[in-house]
Protein backbone atom coordinates (compact mmCIF):
# COMPACT_ATOMS: atom_id res chain seq x y z
CA UNK A 1 0.00 0.00 0.00
CA UNK A 2 3.06 2.10 0.52
CA UNK A 3 6.02 3.47 -1.52
CA UNK A 4 9.11 3.60 -0.16
CA UNK A 5 9.93 6.88 1.58
CA UNK A 6 12.65 7.62 -0.71
CA UNK A 7 10.44 7.41 -3.83
CA UNK A 8 7.80 10.22 -2.24
CA UNK A 9 7.98 13.30 -3.68
CA UNK A 10 4.19 15.09 -2.14
CA UNK A 11 3.04 13.86 1.00
CA UNK A 12 -0.72 14.79 0.79
CA UNK A 13 -2.85 16.80 -2.20
CA UNK A 14 -6.36 17.88 -2.47
CA UNK A 15 -7.15 18.43 -5.72
CA UNK A 16 -10.52 20.59 -5.94
CA UNK A 17 -11.88 19.18 -2.97
CA UNK A 18 -15.62 20.27 -2.26
CA UNK A 19 -18.22 19.01 0.57
CA UNK A 20 -21.80 19.49 1.12
CA UNK A 21 -23.98 18.51 3.87
CA UNK A 22 -27.58 18.37 4.21
CA UNK A 23 -29.30 20.47 6.58
CA UNK A 24 -32.95 21.48 7.52
CA UNK A 25 -33.78 21.05 3.63
CA UNK A 26 -30.86 22.54 2.45
CA UNK A 27 -27.21 22.39 1.60
CA UNK A 28 -24.11 23.76 3.25
CA UNK A 29 -21.47 23.83 1.64
CA UNK A 30 -18.39 23.14 3.64
CA UNK A 31 -15.65 23.28 1.23
CA UNK A 32 -15.80 24.95 -2.47
CA UNK A 33 -12.92 23.21 -4.60
CA UNK A 34 -9.58 23.02 -2.04
CA UNK A 35 -6.43 22.91 -3.69
CA UNK A 36 -3.52 21.95 -1.46
CA UNK A 37 -0.33 20.09 -1.51
CA UNK A 38 1.96 19.00 1.34
CA UNK A 39 5.80 18.41 0.61
CA UNK A 40 8.28 16.19 2.88
CA UNK A 41 10.01 18.19 5.45
CA UNK A 42 7.08 21.50 4.79
CA UNK A 43 5.25 22.81 8.19
CA UNK A 44 2.00 24.00 7.06
CA UNK A 45 -0.04 26.19 9.17
CA UNK A 46 -4.34 26.16 7.68
CA UNK A 47 -6.11 29.46 9.21
CA UNK A 48 -9.08 30.17 9.85
CA UNK A 49 -12.29 31.14 11.84
CA UNK A 50 -14.63 28.90 13.39
CA UNK A 51 -17.12 27.63 11.11
CA UNK A 52 -14.58 28.16 8.16
CA UNK A 53 -14.17 24.40 7.44
CA UNK A 54 -10.85 23.81 8.59
CA UNK A 55 -11.96 20.68 10.57
CA UNK A 56 -13.54 19.28 7.48
CA UNK A 57 -10.78 19.84 5.64
CA UNK A 58 -8.92 17.84 8.32
CA UNK A 59 -11.05 15.30 8.33
CA UNK A 60 -10.77 14.37 4.46
CA UNK A 61 -7.33 15.08 4.40
CA UNK A 62 -6.71 11.85 6.84
CA UNK A 63 -9.44 9.40 4.86
CA UNK A 64 -12.20 10.37 8.13
CA UNK A 65 -14.77 11.30 5.58
CA UNK A 66 -14.94 11.42 1.88
CA UNK A 67 -15.37 14.68 -0.35
CA UNK A 68 -18.41 15.89 -2.19
CA UNK A 69 -16.34 16.26 -5.38
CA UNK A 70 -12.75 16.60 -5.99
CA UNK A 71 -9.73 13.90 -5.14
CA UNK A 72 -7.16 13.67 -2.12
CA UNK A 73 -3.59 11.67 -2.68
CA UNK A 74 -1.76 10.77 0.44
CA UNK A 75 1.78 9.28 -0.15
CA UNK A 76 0.64 9.86 -3.84
CA UNK A 77 -2.07 6.89 -3.53
CA UNK A 78 -5.48 8.44 -4.28
CA UNK A 79 -7.82 7.85 -1.25
CA UNK A 80 -10.89 7.32 -3.39
CA UNK A 81 -9.91 3.58 -3.99
CA UNK A 82 -8.53 2.34 -0.12
CA UNK A 83 -11.52 0.53 1.54
CA UNK A 84 -12.09 1.51 5.24
CA UNK A 85 -10.23 -1.03 6.71
CA UNK A 86 -7.14 0.32 4.39
CA UNK A 87 -7.66 3.61 5.37
CA UNK A 88 -7.64 2.52 9.24
CA UNK A 89 -4.28 1.03 7.93
CA UNK A 90 -2.94 3.97 6.51
CA UNK A 91 -3.92 6.14 9.76
CA UNK A 92 -2.47 3.61 11.83
CA UNK A 93 0.98 3.21 9.96
CA UNK A 94 1.19 6.02 8.07
CA UNK A 95 -0.26 9.74 10.30
CA UNK A 96 -0.50 11.06 13.36
CA UNK A 97 -2.75 13.03 15.19
CA UNK A 98 -2.88 15.67 17.98
CA UNK A 99 -5.89 17.71 19.29
CA UNK A 100 -6.34 20.49 21.56
CA UNK A 101 -7.48 18.41 24.12
CA UNK A 102 -4.32 15.57 23.84
CA UNK A 103 -6.67 13.23 25.05
CA UNK A 104 -4.69 10.98 27.38
CA UNK A 105 -5.72 8.14 29.34
CA UNK A 106 -5.34 9.57 32.79
CA UNK A 107 -5.00 6.76 34.89
CA UNK A 108 -1.73 5.23 32.53
CA UNK A 109 1.31 6.36 32.59
CA UNK A 110 3.28 8.50 29.71
CA UNK A 111 4.81 5.91 28.28
CA UNK A 112 1.77 3.74 28.15
CA UNK A 113 -0.03 6.35 26.47
CA UNK A 114 2.63 6.95 23.90
CA UNK A 115 2.23 2.92 23.40
CA UNK A 116 -1.50 3.39 22.52
CA UNK A 117 -0.99 3.50 18.35
CA UNK A 118 1.66 0.80 18.71
CA UNK A 119 -0.51 -1.65 20.49
CA UNK A 120 -3.15 -1.08 17.98
CA UNK A 121 -0.63 -1.79 15.53
CA UNK A 122 0.57 -5.04 16.81
CA UNK A 123 3.94 -4.23 17.70
CA UNK A 124 5.68 -6.57 20.33
CA UNK A 125 6.18 -5.10 23.74
CA UNK A 126 9.80 -5.03 24.21
CA UNK A 127 10.04 -3.07 20.75
CA UNK A 128 6.38 -0.94 21.94
CA UNK A 129 7.95 0.52 25.09
CA UNK A 130 11.16 0.44 23.53
CA UNK A 131 9.87 2.97 20.93
CA UNK A 132 7.34 4.45 23.37
CA UNK A 133 10.49 5.54 25.85
CA UNK A 134 12.14 6.90 22.98
CA UNK A 135 9.56 8.81 21.48
CA UNK A 136 9.39 10.48 25.05
CA UNK A 137 13.07 11.22 25.32
CA UNK A 138 12.61 12.82 21.91
CA UNK A 139 10.21 15.47 23.12
CA UNK A 140 11.86 16.06 26.41
CA UNK A 141 10.01 13.92 28.78
CA UNK A 142 11.61 10.90 29.55
CA UNK A 143 11.94 11.42 33.44
CA UNK A 144 8.33 11.79 33.35
CA UNK A 145 7.67 8.82 31.37
CA UNK A 146 6.26 6.78 34.42
CA UNK A 147 4.22 9.74 36.03
CA UNK A 148 -0.03 9.74 34.96
CA UNK A 149 -1.42 11.50 32.74
CA UNK A 150 -3.12 13.56 36.06
CA UNK A 151 0.23 13.82 37.47
CA UNK A 152 1.67 16.13 34.28
CA UNK A 153 0.93 19.58 33.14
CA UNK A 154 -1.00 20.79 30.28
CA UNK A 155 2.39 21.49 28.36
CA UNK A 156 3.84 18.24 29.48
CA UNK A 157 0.43 16.34 28.82
CA UNK A 158 0.54 17.93 25.05
CA UNK A 159 4.03 17.33 24.31
CA UNK A 160 3.22 13.15 25.47
CA UNK A 161 0.08 13.88 22.72
CA UNK A 162 3.03 14.77 20.33
CA UNK A 163 5.36 11.73 21.37
CA UNK A 164 1.99 9.35 20.47
CA UNK A 165 1.67 11.19 17.30
CA UNK A 166 5.58 10.92 16.69
CA UNK A 167 5.82 7.27 17.71
CA UNK A 168 5.10 5.07 14.66
CA UNK A 169 6.99 7.47 12.78
CA UNK A 170 4.44 8.11 10.69
CA UNK A 171 4.70 10.40 7.15
CA UNK A 172 2.30 13.04 7.43
CA UNK A 173 0.84 14.89 10.94
CA UNK A 174 -2.36 16.32 11.20
CA UNK A 175 -2.74 18.43 14.28
CA UNK A 176 -5.84 20.69 15.08
CA UNK A 177 -5.12 23.56 17.47
CA UNK A 178 -2.20 21.96 19.20
CA UNK A 179 -1.34 25.05 21.10
CA UNK A 180 -5.14 26.31 21.84
CA UNK A 181 -4.88 25.14 25.32
CA UNK A 182 -1.33 26.11 26.62
CA UNK A 183 0.47 29.18 27.78
CA UNK A 184 2.08 31.19 24.99
CA UNK A 185 5.87 30.14 26.08
CA UNK A 186 5.03 26.41 25.92
CA UNK A 187 2.65 26.91 22.80
CA UNK A 188 6.46 28.11 21.20
CA UNK A 189 8.09 25.62 22.15
CA UNK A 190 5.49 23.29 20.64
CA UNK A 191 5.54 25.08 17.32
CA UNK A 192 9.33 24.89 17.24
CA UNK A 193 9.36 21.63 18.07
CA UNK A 194 7.04 20.91 15.24
CA UNK A 195 8.99 22.97 12.27
CA UNK A 196 11.66 20.96 13.39
CA UNK A 197 10.44 17.30 13.14
CA UNK A 198 8.99 17.97 10.21
CA UNK A 199 12.61 19.11 8.51
CA UNK A 200 14.74 16.53 10.13
CA UNK A 201 12.34 13.63 10.05
CA UNK A 202 10.91 14.85 6.32
CA UNK A 203 7.23 14.67 7.82
CA UNK A 204 4.10 16.20 6.32
CA UNK A 205 3.02 18.90 8.90
CA UNK A 206 -0.48 20.16 8.55
CA UNK A 207 -1.67 22.73 11.71
CA UNK A 208 -5.42 23.83 11.55
CA UNK A 209 -4.43 27.09 14.18
CA UNK A 210 -5.46 30.49 15.28
CA UNK A 211 -2.14 30.80 17.15
CA UNK A 212 0.29 32.97 15.79
CA UNK A 213 3.15 31.59 16.86
CA UNK A 214 2.26 28.40 14.79
CA UNK A 215 1.61 30.69 11.73
CA UNK A 216 4.92 32.42 12.28
CA UNK A 217 7.15 29.49 13.00
CA UNK A 218 4.98 27.57 9.56
CA UNK A 219 6.72 27.36 5.84
CA UNK A 220 3.65 28.27 4.50
CA UNK A 221 0.15 29.54 5.39
CA UNK A 222 -3.00 28.85 3.70
CA UNK A 223 -5.97 30.72 5.38
CA UNK A 224 -9.63 29.45 4.99
CA UNK A 225 -12.75 31.55 4.50
CA UNK A 226 -16.48 29.75 3.75
CA UNK A 227 -14.74 26.99 2.64
CA UNK A 228 -12.83 28.53 0.28
CA UNK A 229 -8.37 28.90 0.70
CA UNK A 230 -8.31 32.63 0.02
CA UNK A 231 -5.22 35.08 -0.17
Amino acid sequence: MEQAAATITTIVEARGVTRDFRSGGGVVHALRGIDLRILPGEFVALRGRSGSGKTTLLNILIGLDNPTQGQVFVLEKDLAVFNETERARLRRHSIGMMFQNPHLFPSLTAQENVEIPLRLALTDANQREKLAYDALKRVGLAKRAHHRGLELSGGEQQRVALARALVHSPRFIVADEPTGNLDSVTGRDIAMFLRETAQQSQIGLLVATHDATIVETADRVFNIQDGRIVD
